[in-house]
C-alpha cells in the first residue's frame, strides 16, 4: 500500500492517518494480505510514472523480493500511469477509486446495490480503456471494397460500455420510481424519518441495531453497510419513528459512486432529522466530520433539516477523556456522547429525538391561490393539512404545523 504525499498539496489530514485508513480499506477485502505500507513523499507528481525513476526502481526491487502481486495506491492514478507502472513492476495496480469499487462489488447484496456498483464500475472503466487495451491502433476492416478503415477497437469497447450503462440506468430508474412510491406511502403515515449518516466505520449499524433490535451486519470494518435498511422504533415517549441506516461516507469518495448511489442517499434528503454519527475515539474525528458535511452539502441536504451530532465509541476512550467528552456534549445543544456497543448515553439521545418531534404546533386557516401549486403540494407532502376547501379564488386550508415547517413553507 503506497500513500503519495505531495508537498504542494495542503491535505486536510496527516499522511500517516491517510495511510492507516487505506490499509483498513485493503483489509476490508477478503483474502487480502497487506505485506507493507509506506508514505511516499513527492515534491510533485510525475505525469508518466507518478513517482520518480529512482523510487520506481527501488520499489520494483522490493516488490520482486517480497513476491508482491498487487500494489494499491491511495490516490488517483491516471490510466497512462497505471499502464506504465504495471509494465515496469510486473504487478497489478489499483488506485483508491478502484479499491473502493472492489469493496463495494464484494459487499453489495441487494439487486439495487449490485446495479449501483456495476454502473459506477463501468463509468470508471470507460476512462481507463487506454490501459486495458494495447491494440487500440488496430482497426477492423470495412464492408465491401469501398468500406472505410472501420471502427477502432477502443471505439467498439467504449460503445459496448455505453450500451451497458444505458441498460443499467433504465433498471435503476425503475428502482428510483419504486423508492419514490415507498416514500410517498410513508408520507401518508405520520411517522417521521430519522437518518443515520457518518463516516464509514463510525458505528452507525451498531447504533441502528441497538436502537431497533435489528441484526444488520455491524463489523469493525470499512463499508460494512452498503444497502440501506429501515426499521420502526418506539421512542421513550411512545412516539414511533422510522430509523434509516445508510452507506458510510469516506474522504475522496469517487464521484462515480456518489452518482450511482444517489438513489440510495436520497433517503437522507427525505429525512425529518439527521443523526450525524462520529467515531469520537478516532484521531481525525474532526476531519472525518468535515468530509461528511461536505458530502451532505454536495447531495443537496437542506440546511433547514435538523441535525444531531452523536459522539459514538465512548467505550474506546480512557476514563479521563470519557468524562470530559460527556461534559462537553452536555454543555452543547444537539450533541450526544454515546457508546452504541454498551448502550451508554442512548436513552438521552432517544429522548432528545422524541422531543424534537414534539415541537409546539399552531393551527391556522389560510387561502392559497391556484397559482401557488408548489406550496400547496408541499403542505400535503408535510402532512400538515387538516382540511381543505376549494373556493373561487383558490384553496382554503386548515393547517396544524410547527414554527420550523411554517418557516420552510414561507421560504419556498
Amino acid at each position: 500500500m503506497l500513500h503519495p504525499d505531495i508537498r504542494a498539496d495542503k491535505a486536510r489530514r496527516l499522511p500517516e492517518h491517510g495511510l492507516a485508513e487505506a490499509v483498513s480499506l485493503a483489509a476490508a477485502l477478503p483474502g487480502m494480505e497487506v505485506l507493507g505500507a509506506e508514505v511516499v513523499r513527492l515534491p510533485r507528481l510525475q505525469p508518466g510514472m507518478l513517482f520518480g525513476s529512482g523510487k520506481v526502481a527501488e520499489l520494483k526491487a522490493r516488490f520482486a523480493a517480497e513476491e508482491v502481486e498487487l500494489v494499491l495506491v491511495d490516490g488517483p492514478v491516471s490510466p497512462v500511469q497505471q499502464r506504465n507502472l504495471e509494465k515496469e513492476w510486473g504487478v497489478k495496480l489499483l488506485d483508491r477509486t478502484g479499491l473502493i469499487l472492489e469493496i463495494f462489488a464484494d459487499r453489495a447484496r441487494t439487486r439495487e446495490g449490485v446495479l449501483q456498483v456495476e454502473l459506477a464500475a463501468l463509468s470508471y472503466q470507460r476512462t481507463r480503456l487506454v490501459r486495458a487495451w494495447t491494440h487500440l491502433e488496430r482497426q477492423r476492416g470495412g464492408f465491401g471494397f469501398v468500406g472505410g478503415p472501420g471502427e477502432t477497437q477502443i471505439e467498439a469497447d467504449r460503445r459496448a460500455i455505453d450500451d451497458q450503462v444505458i441498460r443499467i440506468k433504465r433498471q435503476l430508474d425503475k428502482v428510483v420510481r419504486t423508492r419514490e412510491l415507498h416514500r410517498a406511502a410513508r408520507r401518508k403515515v405520520p411517522f417521521p424519518i430519522v437518518a443515520l449518516v457518518g463516516y464509514t466505520n463510525a458505528g452507525k449499524s451498531t447504533l441502528f441495531n441497538r436502537a431497533t433490535g435489528a441484526e444488520v451486519l455491524a463489523k469493525d470494518m470499512l463499508f460494512a453497510t452498503l444497502d440501506p435498511t429501515m426499521r420502526g422504533v418506539t421512542l421513550p415517549s411512545g412516539r414511533k419513528v422510522i430509523l434509516s441506516d445508510t452507506v458510510g461516507f469516506i474522504s475522496d469518495l469517487p464521484t462515480q459512486l456518489v452518482a450511482a448511489f444517489r438513489a440510495t442517499l436520497e433517503e437522507v434528503l427525505e429525512a425529518d432529522l439527521i443523526l450525524h454519527v462520529r467515531d469520537i475515539a478516532h484521531p481525525e474525528s474532526a476531519e472525518q466530520a468535515a468530509d461528511v458535511t461536505d458530502i451532505l452539502a454536495s447531495l443537496g441536504v437542506k440546511a433547514a433539516t435538523p441535525m444531531f451530532e452523536v459522539w459514538n465509541k465512548l467505550d474506546l476512550v480512557d476514563a479521563t477523556t470519557h468524562d470530559g467528552l460527556i461534559r462537553q456534549a452536555e454543555a452543547r445543544e444537539h450533541v450526544f456522547a454515546v457508546s452504541a456497543l454498551t448502550g451508554e448515553g442512548l436513552n438521552r439521545l432517544l429522548e432528545a429525538v422524541s422531543t424534537a418531534f414534539d415541537e409546539e404546533k399552531t393551527d391556522l386557516t389560510l387561502t392559497l391561490p391556484f397559482s401557488e401549486g408548489r406550496k400547496h403540494a408541499w403542505l400535503h407532502a408535510e402532512g400538515v393539512v387538516l382540511a381543505e376547501r376549494q373556493l373561487d379564488e383558490g384553496w382554503q386550508l386548515d393547517l396544524r404545523w410547527t414554527a420550523r415547517q411554517e418557516a420552510c413553507w414561507r421560504g419556498l
